[in-house]
Parts: structure tokens; C-alpha cells; sequence
């Protein structure tokens, strides 16, 4: 039998398919992910739960007229294989190849670009105004899925949509969990809905009946509109949805591809907008992506047959943040956990089964996890907020209004700060020191390794101020020959080495990168002091003006922006100083670093050890 999907074109292949062709082609892309995944690795399990629904989607709506926002975007794989991309996944996520997430400059299908959870519907509603705005005529449709929700973002928007009134279709993907388990009320009451279908049987023989009913005047008629909208109430409590103003379809099987078929063609014929509540299965049709969709939510290359990852797991910060965040909270009570629907990787999850009582996972809602911890502070708790670098930059007003302004002792343990790698433009941590050391009362520290790390945030928990600690993804680049800083005096660097006319000023994983230069420089007879910035704000002025009087020229490194990072720290007290000394940056440029594996973007923007060599025989 001739293959389905080798033998697709273009979108409008799928309205010429039969039902049982469909399933076929549904089958067919499920294979076609699990292999090219494996190899790349990627976002397996969110695709997987929505083939059918992509199916159905593509089946249903014009996508040459009508448009189509995924939240997130990391389950737009399916999109993806369906709009021209099939036979260029063997490049996904790698340097050069495409995204694992909605790219404009990918394909004209790609309507808006997303990578953070909860702009769907609000992006959406914009274009549905836009057209209306303009007399136009095209359907807008926002996938969204049940852990977006609880992001008070996407709740803004539906407030906004049931107001107006827009014609909009919104799908609610739910398979109950974002990347790990879903929480809170929400969820709680997805979980009531899909537990109860006989409200939908009895919301369709009430209308059933209202309808058979000749000839009623309008009191009758509004009368008898009371008793539906009460008979909701009491079958599903609150109907959180019509109350807003948005007509609710659903739960739906969103495996059933007949059924999201009929159900997505009578959602384009309602006027007002619609949200259609769809249940999948995470990692549906792979075993082992079903009975451990976390894993395999975002997993690197694996074997097809066993499900195990390629490479054993090393040593990490994120490990290792976890096992010294379970020692120190056995020795102080007040310490707690927050976490923005990321236990397991920002390695929260040994701490959550030690002490369930202290830890709190928020679901996504940075905003919120960055307010809860001020208010733990300011009534003696030492919270903890661990969360990746891209997504704390959700919460910078909360951060400066809620924290730094009431100068409340929240740690913020940023995990994946500086290069992330595959992942690309929305997930590089490469902002955080530039949005974080311009706010007043904020101490921002970043280790030079793995072992520093566990001694800084002993430190950190300690003191009575925000501070800020920000490490990379994975390991170590070396690791023997580096002596971690055991204690720490705020604002105060470490000198590594201490000969030279210049000095090599890095911070964090950086400071790996300097010594490994220095090393081959001492090779060409040229030697350079290694500078540990363990301290980013405040920079070590100190030592700053030591090393200007001694005509020592200095190069700053950071896996950051160079705008706003150290480099412009430093640069701005040496313009004080009115020495003659050359103050070279080396970090990032102003502009939005691509996805690829993180030794190519490394070499790319010269903060490997040899474009470090490079810069510094500039100066030599």
C-alpha cells in the first residue's frame, strides 16, 4: 500500500482524503515523528496528542485564507510536516535548520510566532479584530492547552473575548498536564467536565426541546432560557466559560477524527466566539511517551525501541541545585520552594517529595510565583524561586515592584541563563543579567561551577536582600583544577590568576571558557590573569581601580547581551576612572540568538576558546 504521507503535496490533500485515509496518514505521521525525533530530539509527547486534531484543523479550515495560532508552538510539529517542511526534519533544531516552533520566515502557514505559554488567544483575538476592523472574511483559530491556562495571560484574554463578543474559535487542548502534572483550580475544573459528560448529553436534549417547543412568546422564551442556563450550574458548576460569554462545545475525543471533524464545522458556523474543549492523550501511540509524557515532553536524541535517551546524564546545575536545596531546608524550616510548572527541571522534584508541605508549584504563572515568594518573605520565609532565565523575564515587574522595592530576601534560582541551545530564539538566556542588574536593591551571582554553585546558594539563603543566582543548562565545560569559592563577600571577585597585562574578567560558565584560554595562551608565551566576576552586581570596583592603575587592559566575558550585561557594567566605572585602559566586551550581540547546539553558537559569536584567543591577540 502506497504511503500516504510520502506522497503529500500540500494542505489541500488532506479535504480529498477519505476518513479511513485519514487515520492512515494519522498512523503514518506518528511513525515519521518517533523516528525523526529520535534522532534530533525535540517535543515528541505534545505532538503526538495532536495529530488528530491537526488533521481535523487542516480538514475543516481554508489555512490559505484562515489563520491558525498555536500556543507555545511546541506542538506545531504535525503543522509543520503538513505546510512544506516534511522533508526537512532531519535538521530540526539543529544550527541552520528549522525550529521546533512557529517561524514566519519557515513558511507562510506559520501565522504568528510563539515559544512562551499563553498568547494564543490574545494574539488571535487581535487578528479576528483586525479582520473585522478591515471588512474581511477568514476564521481565526487559537490552540491552546489546558496548562496555558493557568496563565493569568491567556484568562485576560478570554475576559476580553466574551466581552466583545469576536467571532473567534478557540480549541482547548487538554491532556492535563503542561510539561509535568497540571495544578490548581483550573485544572481542578477541566477535570470536573471531563468527568462529567452527562452535562452534555442534558445541555443537548434541554436545547432539543426549547427548540420543539411552537410558537412561545419572548417571557416564555427567556424564561425557559433561565432554567437551561440553571440546569448548567448544577450539572457542572460555575460554567466558567458561558458565564464569559463564550460558547462551550465539548468535552470532544480529540482522537476521534470524525468527531473533531463535525465539531470544528459547527463551530465555524456560530457568530460569537467558541471554545471547544478537546481531551487528548500525551504521547499518544508511543508507548513509552504514554506512560512518561514528562520525559519525553522535550527529550534529546533516543532509541526507538527502549525509549532511552542516547547519552547518559552527567552532572548538572540543576541536579545539583536540587540536592543542596533538600540539605539546606533539613537544617532551616523557613526555607521553601517555588516553581512555575518546572519540579522536575529546574531538579525540584527531590525536594517536593522531601518536604511536599514547602513547595509550591504555581502551574504557569511566573507573575504570580514572583508575588508569592515577596509575601513569604516579608512574613520570614527564605523563599526560593527556581525558574528558567526566559521565563523570569515574564515577571520583571513583579520582580522591581514586589521584591526589590520592599527589598524582601527572595531568592531567585535562574536556571538555563546564557545559551540553551535547540530550543533558539525564545528559550536563550541570554537577557537576564541586562533586565535584572539595572533594578535597585537587586544582588545578581552567577558560579564559575557546579560545586560553586551549592556554596553561593548556601550563602544566598542567608542573607536578607534579593539576590539573584543564575546558571547554565547541563554541566561543566572542566571539571578538576577549579577550586570552588567557599564563602563570599558581597561585590568582591575572586582572582584566579594573577599575571598579566590583561585581565580576563568572566562570569559564571564563562570563567571556564577564560582558563581553558589562558592555558593555550601560556603555550605562545603569553600569560593573562582570570578574573572570576562571581558577583555581577555589585561589580568589584575595587579591584576594577587596582587593575587600572597597574595599565592592565581588561576583556569581560558573559553568556549574555553585551548590552546592559558586566561588560557594560564595567565599561561605565572605568569611563570614571579617566585611565588609559582598553576595556574590550565580549558577549552577545544586540540581536536574538538562533537555535543550534551550543559549541556552534558558541564558536558563531566568538565566546569559544579560540574567539576568545582571537579578541585578546587584538589587544596584544
Amino acid at each position: 500500500m502506497p504511503s500516504l504521507l510520502e506522497n503529500y503535496r500540500d494542505i489541500n490533500d488532506i479535504k480529498k482524503m477519505s476518513l479511513e485515509q485519514q487515520r492512515r496518514l494519522a498512523l503514518e505521521i506518528r511513525k515519521f515523528l518517533i523516528d525523526k525525533v529520535s534522532k534530533t530530539g525535540g517535543h515528541l509527547a505534545s505532538n503526538l496528542g495532536v495529530v488528530e486534531l491537526t488533521l481535523s484543523i487542516f480538514n475543516v479550515f481554508n489555512l490559505n485564507k484562515d489563520k491558525l495560532i498555536w500556543d507555545v508552538g511546541h506542538q506545531a510539529y504535525i503543522h509543520k510536516i503538513l505546510t512544506g517542511r516534511k522533508d526537512k526534519f532531519d535538521t530540526l533544531r539543529q544550527f541552520g535548520g528549522i525550529s521546533g516552533f512557529p517561524k514566519r520566515n519557515e513558511s507562510i502557514y506559520d501565522f504568528f510566532e510563539t515559544g512562551h505559554s499563553s498568547t494564543s488567544i490574545s494574539a488571535a483575538l487581535g487578528m479576528a479584530r483586525a479582520r473585522d476592523l478591515k471588512n474581511e472574511n477568514y476564521d481565526v483559530v487559537a490552540v491552546i492547552g489546558d496548562g496555558a491556562l493557568t496563565g493569568g495571560m491567556a484568562l485576560e484574554a478570554l475576559n476580553d473575548v466574551g466581552y466583545r463578543k469576536t467571532k473567534l474559535v478557540i480549541i482547548l487542548n487538554d491532556n492535563q498536564m503542561s510539561i509535568a502534572k497540571n495544578v490548581g483550580g483550573v485544572s481542578r475544573y477541566l477535570s470536573k467536565i471531563r468527568m462529567d459528560p452527562k452535562y452534555n448529553r442534558l445541555k443537548e436534549e434541554v436545547e432539543s426541546t426549547l427548540k420543539k417547543i411552537p410558537n412561545i412568546g419572548n417571557g416564555m422564551a427567556k424564561y425557559l432560557e433561565r432554567i437551561k442556563k440553571g440546569i448548567k450550574q448544577m450539572v457542572v458548576p460555575g460554567m466558567f466559560f458561558e458565564d464569559m460569554g463564550i460558547k462551550y462545545l465539548g468535552p470532544i475525543d480529540g482522537h476521534d477524527l470524525e468527531g473533531l471533524t463535525e465539531v470544528l464545522s459547527r463551530a465555524r458556523n456560530i457568530k460569537g466566539p467558541v471554545i471547544i474543549h478537546v481531551i487528548t492523550k500525551k504521547g499518544k501511540g508511543y508507548e513509552f511517551a504514554e506512560k512518561n509524557p514528562g520525559k519525553f515532553h522535550g527529550i534529546g536524541p533516543f532509541h526507538c525501541d527502549s525509549g532511552e535517551v542516547c547519552f547518559s546524564s552527567c552532572d548538572s546545575y540543576s541536579k545539583a541545585f536540587g540536592e543542596e536545596m533538600v540539605e539546606l531546608a533539613a537544617k532551616n524550616k523557613n526555607i521553601v520552594a517555588i516553581t512555575a510548572a518546572m519540579r522536575d527541571g529546574t531538579g525540584l522534584k527531590p525536594f517536593s517529595e522531601e518536604f511536599p508541605d514547602r513547595f509550591f508549584d504555581v502551574g504557569i504563572a511566573e507573575q504570580h510565583a514572583v508575588t508569592l515568594a515577596a509575601g513569604m518573605a516579608r512574613e520570614g520565609l527564605k523563599p526560593v524561586f527556581a525558574v528558567y532565565s526566559t521565563f523570569l523575564q515574564r515577571a520583571y515587574d513583579q520582580i522591581l515592584h514586589d521584591v526589590c522595592i520592599q527589598k524582601l530576601p527572595v531568592v531567585f534560582a535562574i536556571d538555563r541563563a546564557g545559551i540553551v541551545g535547540d530550543d533558539g530564539e525564545t528559550h536563550q538566556g541570554v537577557f537576564d543579567l541586562s533586565y535584572l542588574t539595572h533594578i535597585p536593591n537587586m544582588t545578581v551571582m552567577s558560579p564559575k561551577s557546579i560545586p560553586e554553585l551549592r556554596y553561593m546558594l548556601k550563602w544566598a539563603t542567608m542573607q536578607n536582600y534579593p539576590i539573584a543566582l543564575r546558571y547554565p543548562r547541563g554541566g561543566d565545560s572542566i571539571n578538576d583544577s577549579i577550586e570552588p569559592l567557599k564563602d563570599f563577600e558581597r561585590g568582591k571577585w575572586e582572582k584566579i590568576y594573577d599575571k598579566g597585562s590583561i585581565a580576563l574578567v568572566a562570569q559564571g560558565k564563562m570563567v571556564q571558557h577564560a582558563i581553558m584560554a589562558r592555558q593555550k595562551l601560556l603555550n605562545s608565551g603569553i600569560d593573562v590573569r582570570v578574573i572570576n566576576a562571581c558577583f555581577v552586581k555589585p561589580i568589584d570596583k575595587e579591584l576594577i581601580k587596582d587593575l587600572s592603575e597597574q595599565n592592565v587592559n581588561i576583556v569581560t566575558i558573559e553568556d549574555n547581551v553585551v548590552h546592559g550585561g558586566l561588560g557594560s557594567s564595567v565599561l561605565e566605572y572605568m569611563n570614571t576612572l579617566d585611565k588609559k585602559v582598553k576595556v574590550l566586551n565580549l558577549g552577545f550581540n544586540d540581536e536574538f540568538i538562533p537555535h543550534g547546539k551550543t559549541d556552534i553558537l558558541y564558536k558563531t559569536y566568538g565566546l569559544d576558546v579560540d574567539g576568545i584567543i582571537k579578541n585578546i591577540l587584538k589587544i596584544v
